[in-house]
């Protein structure tokens, strides 16, 4: 079965670090958003099983994307990639629905744990 899966992080390097990772894990379709305003548009036109998301970013951030997705009740899991690594942030994050908080960068075998544990597999 193909996973929609949307990576959201305004570092190009870092998005093509979780895609690579994604691809070595699972068969998935990707699509990209370079910032959380460009990921928010992409979910008025489409349905994602996972987003990967970032929460530092200009314009709109991780935190403002995921209070969108519970505002508008948009059923999808989120999985956090950021190098904010304070405990307050991981408890607002999982408040807001996220189902895991990783510490970039994440690896194929941290990634295959996670997909797993949430049957996206």
């Amino acid at each position: 079965m193909n996973f929609s899966i949307l990576v959201c992080d305004d570092s190009t390097v870092a998005r093509k670090q979780v895609i690579r990772c994604l691809q070595q894990c699972i068969d998935v379709d990707i699509q990209q958003a370079v910032n959380g305003a460009k990921a928010i548009e992409l979910f008025k036109t489409n349905n994602f099983d996972l987003l990967c998301l970032d929460l530092t970013m200009p314009e709109v951030d991780g935190v403002q994307v995921l209070e969108h997705i519970k505002a508008n009740k948009i059923e999808c899991f989120v999985l956090v990639i950021s190098a904010d690594i304070q405990e307050k942030m991981k408890h607002r994050v999982t408040q807001l629905g996220a189902i895991d908080f990783v510490n970039k960068p994440i690896d194929k075998n941290r990634m295959n744990e996670i997909l797993h544990k949430f049957g996206i597999h």
